[in-house]
């Protein structure tokens, strides 16, 4: 059974892009496992991780501070690797670069779900 967050779009849309990301590593040389492998994979973990500890706050000042400077840094940061192991040509340089661009739909996402949040607490005050 599905939960709130479970539901929530942009958790969805990371979730799976974490998989991706793990999936793609495992394409990339040996001598990376302690570079490009474990940043890309905490990056990617830290995104969803802290969607969900974001989305479980209770307060909207802790949503707002995880989202604006953990969640989106940490999409960016993944976004911004996927990038240069492209130009490094760590694995297909096209699936890499895909693979960026669904991060930059997931921060586009975050600052959408962001809006949402100081609406919804604005109508709950009038």
């Amino acid at each position: 059974m599905a939960t709130g967050l479970e539901n929530l779009k942009i958790y969805k849309s990371a979730a799976d892009a974490e998989i991706e990301v793990f999936e793609v590593t495992k394409r990339f040389p040996v001598d990376e496992r302690f570079r490009s492998i474990d940043q890309l994979r905490r990056s990617s973990s830290s995104v969803v991780n802290n969607i969900a500890e974001a989305y479980n706050k209770r307060t909207l000042k802790e949503k707002l501070y995880i989202l604006n400077n953990i969640v989106k840094c940490e999409a960016e940061e993944t976004k911004q690797n996927l990038i240069q192991c492209s130009r490094k040509e760590l694995a297909d340089k096209e699936m890499l670069l895909a693979l960026s661009e669904k991060y930059t739909e997931i921060l586009k996402g975050v600052s959408g779900y962001i809006r949402f949040l100081k609406t919804n607490n604005n109508q709950n005050k009038t």
